[in-house]
């Protein structure tokens, strides 16, 4: 499990007993993972379809920074299923853990559709597959793009805000 994205919990977070408030943090994973799906099978018209069940196994207090941590667990033709790690990143405690989310990519109809991804994808796997389809437009005598293709950067996860703006 990678860790992409951290919360801190601030007072607007928390529930009368003054811990993070268990629908805030449900907020925050399904976000998480609307992007993370988008990311990788390059679409923004993703729906939830399914969370497994959710089990809290300890909280988090003001102040603190929790992660949230989703890998891609399995493509179908028109779902990716995620599954989702939580912690805080003060106590190193597991949260909760949600073993399944599935979303899936639709139409303006909201009908499912084939996105064609059958694998997690990085974003230096972008880059190179964007500089392929470069090479395929170029007639062979000018390879002056080459220098236009951005330099390898060091080895990052293609699944969080950051590298969805990157994207």
């Amino acid at each position: 499990m990678n860790f992409h994205t951290r919360k801190w919990v601030k007072p607007e977070d928390l529930n009368p007993n003054g811990t993070l408030f268990g629908g805030r943090l449900l907020a925050w994973i399904d976000e998480e993972a609307a992007i993370y799906a988008i990311v990788q099978l390059g679409t923004s018209r993703v729906v939830t379809k399914f969370m497994s069940e959710i089990n809290f196994v300890s909280s988090a207090r003001q102040g603190d920074i929790i992660e949230l941590g989703i890998t891609a667990s399995a493509f179908g033709r028109t779902s990716i299923s995620l599954c989702v790690e939580i912690r805080n990143k003060i106590t190193r405690e597991r949260i909760l853990t949600i073993d399944r989310i599935v979303l899936v990519s639709v139409d303006a109809d909201f009908k499912p559709v084939p996105h064609g991804r059958t694998r997690i994808t990085y974003i230096e796997d972008r880059f190179r597959e964007q500089a392929g389809s470069n090479d395929s437009h170029n007639d062979g005598h000018n390879d002056s793009h080459k220098d236009e293709t951005p330099q390898k950067a060091p080895r990052r996860r293609a699944d969080s805000a950051t590298d969805l703006k990157n994207a």
